[in-house]
């Protein structure tokens, strides 16, 4: 559960995590800072259970979700929480696959040490795009390995029963992040941790 600081004392539950990543190391994230993008981003998707009685009313409420954002960073280490995902894609290659991972993942091991972040309201970046949203964007980001990456760069857009789209990504989900757009008149906190 989280609560405090920008979500005052209103309690948010993890409802998902997914991430969104690109083609190459040097683009993915869908924040950026200062004009830079990040090779994915990690978001951890939770919902006010004090104001609503279901994520899907709180997905339509101002004040009813709440983003955790983590960056990740290309490198040569291979992230230890994160492997525990990346170890099982490619036996969920297909859009539709399922499998059971055998440890539990603690969605906690997936955020930085470091706890400075931005904070904003916003919407969600998929849709139906509602404003609905918290972000908390953590300013530092995991190292995730490049072998993960590509873990996550070979997973197919398409059923296993159907043809493949044969597109320019040739069905793979690759760039499955929106390109940043401008803040308007969100305000954005910067707030330090340690």
């Amino acid at each position: 559960m989280l609560t405090g600081g920008p979500l005052g004392t209103d309690l948010y539950k993890l409802e998902q995590f997914h991430s969104h990543w690109g083609c190459t190391d040097d683009k993915g994230s869908e924040h950026t800072v200062d004009g830079v993008s990040y090779a994915g981003e990690l978001h951890l998707v939770h919902w006010n259970t004090t104001k609503y009685e279901s994520f899907a009313k709180a997905a339509s409420a101002p004040d009813g979700l709440a983003v955790l954002g983590v960056f990740f960073e290309a490198s040569d280490n291979a992230h230890p929480e994160l492997e525990k995902i990346t170890n099982l894609l490619p036996f969920v290659v297909h859009k539709g696959d399922r499998v059971t991972l055998p440890d539990a993942c603690d969605p906690g091991k997936l955020l930085p040490t470091t706890t400075s972040y931005w904070t904003y309201e916003g919407s969600l970046t998929t849709p139906p795009c509602s404003e609905s949203v918290i972000w908390i964007v953590f300013k530092t980001p995991i190292e995730v390995s490049r072998d993960q990456l590509d873990a996550m760069r070979n997973l197919n857009c398409y059923d296993v029963k159907d043809e493949c789209p044969c597109n320019e990504l040739n069905g793979k989900v690759i760039n499955n992040f929106r390109p940043p757009l401008p803040l308007g008149n969100r305000v954005l906190r910067e707030i330090s941790g340690h």
